[in-house]
Parts: structure tokens; sequence; C-alpha cells
């Protein structure tokens, strides 16, 4: 019963925060409400799963274009649906119940524990999960702040990020403040901050994947430094997670004839948790790439384990390691073997890009077809590296930023849909790959909107 207090009167102080709900402050808190203030309070707040884990921001997802509507789903879909659907510059988000809070739920949570958790005394008894708590907190932060950054943000670049703008950082539980907006550089340097303090404090192994770990830190700094274009880093950093949590699945032992081969929290999952599903990517809707799926050679097994053909002859995806159509957005050791063998190649070092690529084709083959890569060519290891990584991670809420950072780099990625007899275009490093904002949270902060001039 304990919980259910706890959990309202945060949902009610991070409403009020994001929304700045006047007629909230003016009046009393009721004497029930429980406060949190124990390990056990805060752990519990952590591992409400439906918030914490199950919630995570997919207009990115819905942005990129791995998939696609038929002109009925299309028109059957809400208007800020189709409106985020083909990129447009305002209106993309439901008024209230919205990714933008969401996200900001979780960071209150997690300031929540990090605010409060230092009233709680440090016993040689406690240590360990005094830690593991605040650790958790540092983590869900720091992955909340680098999911907005993907979404509401530009592309990184160093030259640029002192003076393009980030995400608001709310850092307390004072819902009294108004939410500013920080420079990219200032918001890419807190969730730094926050990760390498959850690696610090985090242990190696949770006790159940839904909750963060040091693997899963170290996995998150890596997608963070891969985003930043700091690849010495970002191989560092899925190097750590590696060498603590390295098992590939080999998919020559899924069934491919079922409609989700991959179980959820499989031995590739490092930290479990999914987006959002909205109606333009569920699987049950959403089409799937007709050029992607060509892609995929016939002994190539993620073309049976990801993808169901429809009865139209157009294909779904059936590959979500949530073992379900929810789609999963957490972190897994292919995803780092992907990272790694990027880095790899960007710094001249082929062979061990090849001898990461290679590890992770090989269980994704029949066996005994697949032909192990030997290239030289930097350029073509760099190129086939990519092209791995696009179909392996699709549909994993990944897409999106990696477009951004990509073009950023030069790759030249326009993106295109046609809908009801009408061509939408995207192109590379537009100011459109930084999400609107939501209306209601720019009127009632009055922090400024992105431009798209």
């Amino acid at each position: 019963m304990k919980l259910r207090y706890i959990t309202f009167w945060v949902f009610l102080l991070a409403f009020s925060s994001l929304l700045g709900c006047k007629k909230f402050l003016e009046e009393k808190p009721r004497s029930n409400l429980a406060v949190p203030s124990s390990l056990k309070d805060f752990q519990a707040l952590l591992d409400q799963s439906n918030v914490m884990n199950d919630l995570d921001a997919a207009s990115g997802e819905a942005s990129a274009t791995d998939c696609y509507l038929t002109t009925a789903n299309f028109l059957s879909r809400t208007e800020w649906q189709q409106r985020m659907y083909t990129w447009q510059t305002s209106e993309v988000y439901d008024r209230i119940t919205n990714e933008w809070a969401n996200l900001y739920n979780v960071v209150y949570r997690a300031n929540t524990v990090i605010s409060g958790i230092d009233e709680v005394e440090l016993t040689t008894t406690n240590a360990a999960e005094w830690r593991n708590v605040k650790g958790q907190a540092h983590f869900y932060r720091g992955k909340m702040f680098l999911l907005g950054l993907s979404i509401w943000s530009k592309a990184y670049h160093p030259t640029t990020a002192a003076t393009e703008l980030g995400i608001p950082l709310r850092l307390n539980v004072n819902f009294n403040e108004t939410s500013v907006r920080s420079s990219q550089a200032t918001s890419y340097a807190q969730v730094l901050a926050d990760l390498t303090s959850a690696a610090q404090l985090l242990p190696n192994v949770p006790v159940h994947v839904m909750r963060p770990s040091k693997p899963a830190a170290y996995a998150l700094l890596s997608r963070l430094y891969l985003q930043m274009g700091n690849f010495e880093k970002a191989s560092l950093y899925a190097d750590s997670c590696l060498a603590i949590r390295s098992e590939l699945i080999d998919y020559n032992t899924l069934n491919v004839a079922s409609n989700f081969p991959i179980a959820a929290f499989g031995k590739e999952v490092i930290h479990s948790s999914m987006v959002q599903l909205l109606s333009t990517i569920n699987p049950s809707t959403a089409r799937i790439d007709p050029l992607l799926y060509a892609s995929y050679s016939d002994n190539d097994l993620r073309k049976t384990v990801f993808f169901l053909r429809n009865s139209d002859g157009t294909y779904r995806f059936k590959g979500s390691y949530q073992g379900s159509a929810n789609l999963f957005s957490g972190l897994a050791t292919d995803e780092m073997y992907l990272n790694r063998a990027e880095c790899k190649a960007r710094l001249g070092q082929q062979e061990l890009a090849l001898q990461d690529l290679n590890l992770l084709l090989r269980n994704r083959y029949k066996t005994g077809t697949f032909v192990p890569y030997t290239l030289a060519n930097t350029t073509d290891v760099l190129k086939l590296v990519l092209e791995e990584r696009r179909k392996e991670l699709l549909m994993r809420n990944l897409r999106w930023a990696d477009i951004k950072r990509l073009n950023i780099l030069g790759a030249g990625i326009t993106l295109e849909r046609t809908v009801n007899g009408q061509t939408y275009l995207l192109p590379a490093n537009s100011p459109r790959f930084a999400a609107p904002i939501p209306e209601v949270v720019i009127e009632l902060s009055g922090m400024p909107q992105n431009k798209y001039d």
C-alpha cells in the first residue's frame, strides 16, 4: 500500500513540474501520502517498470523509414501521428499524454532518489544496496536525457554544441522551477556525468535485466560517445561492456516459424526496455521497407527471424527482443559488437572491425553457410559494418539517431515517404531532424522552440 502512495505522490509532482499546474500548487497535500525515504522506497520507485522501462519515447522510430504505412492505415491515424509521420514542424504530439511528459516523469523519479538517498545513512551493511539504488537513478536520468537529445535536439557536432539548444536538465525535485533549455554541450556533459556515476556505482550483474547494471551503463556510454562522434571512447566503452557481457544468440537455435522467435530477456539483453508503441510503428499496421527486406540474403536467418509475410505480400516485423509485438529499445550485446566494429573501422583497424562483424554474422547465418569477410580497404569495411548495423538493429529506436550522426559525417541520407498521393522529403541535415517540442510545454515554460527557417 505504501508503494501506491509513493507512486501517486511522485506522479502529481512530476505532472505539476512538467505542466506548471498552479491549481495543484495551491492545494494542500494530503497528509496520508507517504514520501519515499528508505532504500526500499527508492527501489520501489525505480522498479515500477510500466513507467521506467515500458514508455521510451518512440517518435524517432516513427520518423525513421525502416517501416511505412499504407494510405489506408495513414488516414486512420490521429492527426498528430500523421503530422509526425510526415515530419511536420508543429502539433506532432498529443497535448496531455505525450512522450515529453513520460520522459520527464522518469527523470523526476530518478531525481527523487538522487535527492533523497543521501538522507539514508550509508553503512557497511547497506553499502551495496545504497550504491546500487543511487546508480540506477543516475542511469535512468542519463538514459532519458540522451533519448531526449536524440529526438528534440540537432545532431551533435563539437564545433557547434556550445551554441546549439539541448534539452531542459531537471536535476532536482523542485517543481516550482521553470524549465529552461540548456546548451547541447551542457546537456551532453550531464548525460556523461550521470552515466559515469552509474558505471561506478552499479553491480556487474543485476537482479534482473529490467534493472540497470554496470555493463548497461558502459553500453549507454558507448552509445553516447558514438552519437558524439568520439570513436575512441565509444569503442572503449563497448569493450568494457563486452568484457562483462558478450553472449550472442545463435539464430540457428530459434524457431523461425514462431510469431515471435526471440524470447524476452534473452542472453543478449543487457538492459530491457521498450518504446511506447505508437500505431505508426505497430507491427500490425507498419510495413517493412521492401528494399531493406531485400537486402538480406536467403542464408541470413534474420530474414525469417525478423519478418513475417502479410497476406498482401508485404512484410511486418516480428524480431523484437521483447518476445512480443512490443518494440525493444534496450541495450544488447549485438549493438555493442556493431558499435565497436564501426569505431575500429573508422580508426583504421579494419581487421579488428571484421573480427567483431564476422563473429556476429556467424551467429546470424544458417550453419555452414557464412563465409567470413576478409576485406582490406577501410572504406569497404566501414560501408559493410554500417549496412549490417541497419539490418541488425532495425526497429530498435536507434535508426533516427544513427541517421542524424551519419549525416553530420557526410552520409547525405535523405528520407522520403509517399502517402495519399503526396511525397514528403526530409533532406539530410534538415533542422526538422530535431522534432518540435510539444506546444503545451513551450506555452507553460516559455522556453525556445526548435527553429525550422
